[in-house]
């Protein structure tokens, strides 16, 4: 899982992945792709 301030650029590498909100946290979460995982901050 990769760590970085802005997803924006992350949640364009697939069409699959999507932004979403756990625990405070937000997530790019891919469910087809599962390397392009990622999360903010």
């Amino acid at each position: 899982m990769k760590v970085k301030s802005s997803l924006k650029s992350l949640k364009n590498r697939h069409k699959d992945c999507k932004l979403v909100r756990r625990r405070g946290r937000v997530y790019v979460i891919n469910k087809t792709q599962r390397r392009f995982k990622a999360r903010q901050g």
